[in-house]
């Protein structure tokens, strides 16, 4: 996540914006009212987020465990 010229536009989200819209597709889902088109379609999308929030907790937890064996820290 770190060469924005050739991520796509999902990739360029930060953590707490991929967790907000994510949060705002959970809310969504669970309102229900809408289509089983619009209801997949909202899962899908939520499934993509959250993958994008994964990868920025996994690369905190790298950074962490680094800095955690860094003998000049």
């Amino acid at each position: 996540m770190t060469d924005d010229t050739k991520a796509g536009p999902d990739e360029r989200l930060s953590y707490e914006q991929a967790r907000a819209e994510l949060a705002s597709v959970v809310e969504r889902l669970e309102a229900g009212g809408t289509s089983l088109e619009e209801s997949l379609a909202l899962w899908e999308r939520g499934e993509a987020l959250a993958v994008i929030c994964q990868r920025w907790l996994d690369g905190a937890r790298a950074r962490i465990d680094a800095a955690r064996q860094d003998p000049t820290s």
